[in-house]
């Protein structure tokens, strides 16, 4: 069966990947001139089942009301006269209640630890490069209270049997010595040692030459502009070419695996799923000293800051701003990364040499993505991955495919039916 695979970021090359060896044609479309140059160009770099924590838990809605005041907030919200943004932040404040949160936690975590370990097999199988390193992902603490929820997340993460350990300050140093001189700041850690660090855009890209090797075709600065649904199915994609006209093309299935821009064609279809786009931040920094360089991914929760060590560069990355589909990039607070990075790891790099760059990522109220059978037949998506989406790309599209294929999935998770 021709299936058609929209959007050619980590999580639809991945789809693309699974879906070929699953047996079926498939042509993966995207605006872009090539593959991964949107989210998946610049994130962070982490690969962490550690982090697979929903942003929607019962301290949330204190963050995002301050986040309405302060420029400097880790969360920033914008009102708008958006009745989708308004939709979203109901429904994200009632996955806030405690009794949503442990599901969500399971639900993410057992998907992130099933994609990492798959996207390691695939990667090794196909012999792809990636500055991949697994070197485990520290985070740091400055504030009791965020040290205490820490420790109760752990436990819940240990019945999970992900090995986390909560770490003292002198541990924390002890693991990391480049961090020696933010000890005053640090009160504790805790460590995920099976967590890694990787550069999604390289493995996109060679994964992606991969599928091309096996008969996936790419069809680039191709824009899809609406759905053509009649009678409960996808009859055709509307899409405008480079040439700016506009085309229809035709297939068996459809796969929308497009982050942020995801739930613009879904709700076009008719199909009011709660996706918003959540804007982040990354900047790059040339490395002058790589012996004071971090060897582990480090992250930091107060501020929502990873920080990677890809290669002969700092990778930053992270705060998350709710505005819409605004992709401009805000002086101050890339100058808050500049200070944050100076701060952390400024002996390893000239921080008033930063490159910065801002995307968009497809969120969930709930932070656990959307994958399977929408309520039209024949359309599936792969998408609300949020900040996430290198972790579960690998995993995410495998059970898609084994979905699309009917075949059991190898993962207890709620897809889409």
């Amino acid at each position: 069966m021709r299936v058609a695979v929209i959007g050619a970021g980590s999580v639809g090359v991945a789809s693309a990947w699974w879906l070929r060896q699953a047996g079926f044609d498939v042509t993966v479309i995207d605006r872009q001139s090539q593959v991964a140059q949107d989210s998946t160009r610049l994130g962070g770099g982490l690969i962490s089942v550690g982090q697979a924590r929903p942003w929607a838990r019962p301290s949330a809605p204190w963050q995002l009301i301050a986040g309405l005041f302060q420029d400097h907030a880790p969360i920033m919200f914008r009102p708008r006269i958006d009745p989708q943004q308004w939709s979203w932040g109901a429904a994200f404040l009632w996955q806030c209640l405690p009794s949503k949160t442990y599901t969500n936690i399971l639900n993410m975590v057992r998907l992130a630890e099933y994609s990492k370990n798959l996207t390691h097999q695939l990667g090794t199988a196909l012999g792809i490069q990636y500055q991949y390193r697994p070197c485990g992902v520290l985070s740091l603490y400055r504030h009791h209270k965020d040290l205490a929820q820490a420790e109760h997340t752990l436990d819940r993460l240990r019945d999970l049997g992900i090995d986390r350990r909560l770490l003292s300050t002198e541990e924390v140093i002890e693991l990391e010595p480049s961090l020696a001189h933010s000890a005053t700041s640090i009160i504790g850690g805790d460590y995920t040692s099976q967590d890694a660090v990787g550069d999604a855009y390289l493995f996109t890209r060679q994964l992606a030459q991969h599928a091309h090797d096996a008969g996936v075709h790419f069809l680039y600065q191709t824009t899809v502009t609406r759905l053509l649904c009649q009678h409960g199915a996808v009859q055709g994609l509307e899409v405008k070419t480079a040439d700016g006209d506009y085309e229809s093309l035709h297939f068996d299935l459809y796969v929308i695996a497009l982050g942020a821009e995801s739930g613009l064609l879904l709700r076009q279809a008719g199909l009011p799923f709660h996706l918003y786009p959540v804007k982040g931040y990354t900047a790059s920094f040339e490395l002058t000293d790589p012996d004071q360089a971090p060897e582990v991914g480090v992250y930091d929760p107060a501020l929502r800051l990873s920080f990677a060590r890809l290669g002969d560069q700092l990778r930053v990355s992270g705060f998350a701003e709710l505005s819409g589909f605004n992709r401009s990039l805000n002086d101050y607070r890339c100058q808050l990364i500049v200070d944050h990075a100076k701060r952390h790891f400024g002996a390893c790099i000239h921080p008033e040499k930063g490159r910065f760059w801002t995307g968009l990522r497809s969120a969930t109220p709930a932070n656990v993505p959307l994958i399977g059978r929408t309520a039209i037949k024949n359309l599936y998506i792969n998408t609300g991955h949020s900040n996430l989406g290198w972790t579960m790309s690998v995993g995410s599209a495998r059970l898609l495919a084994d979905v699309m294929a009917q075949q059991p999935p190898e993962l207890d998770f709620p897809y889409l039916r």
